[in-house]
């Protein structure tokens, strides 16, 4: 953790980022370092996707670090961009429905989320609908689905996207239309590699 703190002020030294995009937080003592490391380098542009649930449904962190990240981290992002599992583990919530969906990222803004980005992906039907949502807004995304098994890193392509649109001055909702729409072209342009979830596109140019 001592030296997760240290790469993190010695980069942002050396190079100050536009931006800042948080993956998957291993334990407390890891979210304890990103977030004293955050407190000092004050970057606004700061995505948080976080990763607690593998693809096949295993929890990937503990309770304490979920506890931690809920009552502290969320505080200091500018979004977070749970998938309908982390959502449902963030707020002890069920959801069932694209309605559900919207109550949930309520919930967040209450716990002190400043933006949310739930992704729908999880749900089943003919259409992903993505719910963006803060105090003053609310935008749902709808995206046809795309028959496919090679949607691995589609979350985690999402919110970095999202971070680099921001990192170009878009404003956040706008960043999440145009990360949302560069991860749907790339799932539709897979290069289609093995047998299992293979990966998304990341090379597709967006027109």
């Amino acid at each position: 953790p001592k030296e997760i703190y240290n790469q993190i002020i010695f980069s942002s030294n050396d190079i100050r980022p536009d931006a800042i995009k948080i993956g998957m937080l291993h334990s407390v003592k890891v979210i304890r370092s990103v977030i004293k490391s955050l407190d000092q380098i004050k970057i606004r542009n700061t995505v948080l996707d976080p990763v607690m649930v593998a693809k096949g449904g295993t929890k990937l962190i503990d309770n304490k670090a979920i506890n931690l990240l809920k009552s502290t981290l969320i505080k200091k992002v500018l979004i977070i961009t749970p998938n309908i599992p982390e959502a449902e583990i963030l707020t002890n919530t069920k959801i069932k429905s694209k309605e559900d969906m919207i109550v949930v990222a309520q919930k967040l803004i209450e716990l002190g989320a400043k933006n949310v980005l739930i992704k729908g992906g999880h749900l089943k039907g003919e259409f992903v609908y993505d719910v963006y949502l803060n105090n003053k807004d609310i935008k749902i995304f709808n995206s046809k689905r795309i028959k496919t098994k090679n949607t691995h890193g589609t979350g985690c392509t999402l919110s970095s996207a999202i971070a680099t649109f921001l990192s170009c001055g878009k404003l956040v909702k706008k960043s999440c239309e145009l990360g949302i729409k560069y991860v749907n072209l790339a799932i539709k342009s897979n290069p289609n590699y093995g047998k299992g979830h293979g990966p998304i596109n990341h090379l597709n140019s967006m027109s």
